[in-house]
């Protein structure tokens, strides 16, 4: 059998990074990602520690978190989880839910750095107003004609979660955009 060797969405054996003055892009494929449903008369449970969130809310604890992406349906995101099966852990912790591994169908990447300069570029990439991807929230939305999850752990990054099989078009649109503001 051939050796296979793990790549990441952007296709390197390592993740990418990029600055472009007070602003850093990192590829995330450490991340582990999992789709959480709940089955039809079934409560919400508490996973990974977190209570569910609401719809534009994230919710997290340590590494992970976690946001509503449909109704009774959310995203479970681990940090360091990236290899591995991660909806297993994650359907042992809740087996009265459907848990569906996402982490090789989507591609990750982190913006970091000052606040100011993140808001300016993603104004340019997203029709939303600031509140809709402040701190503690997580939304859907379309980013040049591609849908992407932004998701804001604190004030100064934002994770963008789209489709891998655009993970080098997100990767041009945002170093694109925070050139342009250097």
């Amino acid at each position: 059998m051939t050796d296979l060797i793990p790549i990441t969405a952007l296709g390197s054996q390592s993740a990418q990074q990029v600055s472009f003055g007070a602003l850093t892009i990192s590829e995330e494929p450490e991340l582990g990602i999992a789709s959480f449903t709940l089955r039809a008369g079934h409560d919400a449970p508490i996973v990974c520690g977190m209570t569910l969130p609401e719809v534009g809310k994230l919710t997290q604890k340590g590494g992970d978190f976690a946001f509503w992406s449909a109704p009774n349906q959310w995203m479970i995101i681990g940090a360091g989880q990236g290899t591995g099966d991660f909806a297993a852990k994650i359907k042992a912790k809740a087996p009265d839910a459907t848990v569906s591994d996402q982490t090789d169908g989507f591609a990750s990447f982190s913006i970091r750095g000052d606040q100011e300069k993140l808001e300016q570029m993603m104004t340019k990439l997203v029709n939303l107003p600031p509140d809709a991807y402040a701190v503690g929230c997580a939304t859907r939305t379309g980013m040049e004609h591609m849908t992407v999850f932004l998701v804001r752990e604190d004030e100064s990054s934002l994770l963008v979660l789209g489709p891998r099989s655009f993970a080098g078009s997100i990767w041009h649109a945002l170093g694109t955009a925070a050139r342009r503001l250097t």
